[in-house]
């Protein structure tokens, strides 16, 4: 499915391979800044829990794939799984405008990568905190 980003992630990219899941999820979107890799998403009403507010599992769904966009340069287009994802929400999410996700590698072995990020409303770096999260991505071995 093309999925074209919003005007106000215009200049953001999307996977090059086809992600249905966060396709109808989203969708998410990444760009490379001079703080490293960050994801974006614009909210929409199917985001949204009963009160208005973004849903829990919405947030944790971004951070699922926020965590292979902070560890890109590390995976080198490996084929990778998450093995583990904690997340800590400290606010509620707007019912409108653009979500960010950003974060750092924390360790990388030879099979695994170990991330910490944070999800922020309106601002990459400096917005309201949504969601304090951690995980552990694996490399897959290629088959041959």
């Amino acid at each position: 499915m093309d999925v074209a980003p919003p005007a106000e992630l215009s200049d953001w990219e999307k996977w090059a391979f086809e992600e249905p899941f966060e396709d109808m999820a989203g969708p998410f979107f990444y760009k490379q800044l001079p703080s490293g890799f960050v994801s974006a998403f614009k909210v929409e009403p199917k985001h949204l829990n009963g009160g208005g507010a973004i849903h829990g599992g919405m947030l944790m769904t971004f951070a699922d794939y926020s965590l292979f966009t902070i560890a890109k340069a590390e995976l080198e287009d490996t084929p990778s799984v998450t093995v583990a994802l904690n997340g800590d929400f400290t606010s509620a999410g707007p019912g409108q405008g653009i979500i960010y996700a950003s974060g750092e590698v924390v360790r990388e072995t030879g099979s695994m990568v170990f991330v910490r990020g944070t999800i922020n409303a309106d601002d990459p770096n400096n917005g309201t905190t949504l969601l304090s999260f951690s995980g552990i991505v694996k490399k897959l071995r290629k088959r041959t």
